[in-house]
């Protein structure tokens, strides 16, 4: 496989070895030795998979500690855009974020480190999306950011008169007002 760091080097994008031949293509989508050598050495006790249209945009979200997640991110029907946001107070990285286009056809995934915001929007009439956690859903450490949030200046590809959005991340709070992590101290690795 082949592992690309990005402006947050802890992002980073991971591309398979497709073996392809008149039957289809395989590959593996994890293979936890080979993930650990390249520095992603995560226990996975979750998998997630949302179905979602065009336009829907989902996030930014994560978990408080001590439910904090790291996140391996694919699609396996259509595309999205995906977002990482680094929301560690006084991280050299604090407040950028990394976008990466992710595709059925392009098989990338993307390893979100604890740490990091995240979010994604759908780009084609449809999108599977899967994704492992290392850590559990707890709705009691759930917490979000406004996406659209100017300080932030992501560019969603969705014009905003377009994006279907939940109640819920209708909510979020700016950047500025949320509930982030501090790089100092690591309370972004806490577990339970």
């Amino acid at each position: 496989m082949k592992i690309t760091e990005t402006v947050l080097p802890e992002v980073k994008i991971i591309e398979p070895r497709i073996f392809r031949d008149a039957r289809g293509y395989f590959f593996e989508s994890w293979n936890s030795a080979e993930y650990s050598e390249n520095g992603i050495d995560c226990r996975w006790v979750q998998d997630n998979e949302s179905a979602s249209v065009y336009g829907v945009l989902r996030g930014l979200h994560y978990q408080k500690a001590p439910y904090t997640q790291a996140k391996l991110v694919r699609v396996i029907r259509g595309k999205v855009l995906d977002v990482a946001v680094d929301i560690r107070k006084n991280s050299p990285t604090f407040g950028r974020h990394v976008i990466v286009e992710l595709s059925a056809d392009n098989h990338r995934q993307l390893f979100i480190p604890r740490g990091f915001a995240h979010g994604f929007a759908v780009l084609s009439d449809e999108a599977v999306f899967q994704y492992k956690c290392d850590n559990f859903y707890m709705p009691s450490c759930e917490c979000g950011i406004a996406p659209d949030d100017p300080e932030l200046q992501i560019d969603w590809q969705i014009p905003e008169n377009l994006r279907i959005m939940s109640e819920k991340d209708l909510k979020n709070p700016a950047f500025s007002e949320a509930e982030l992590f501090d790089f100092n101290t690591k309370d972004y690795l806490q577990n339970v």
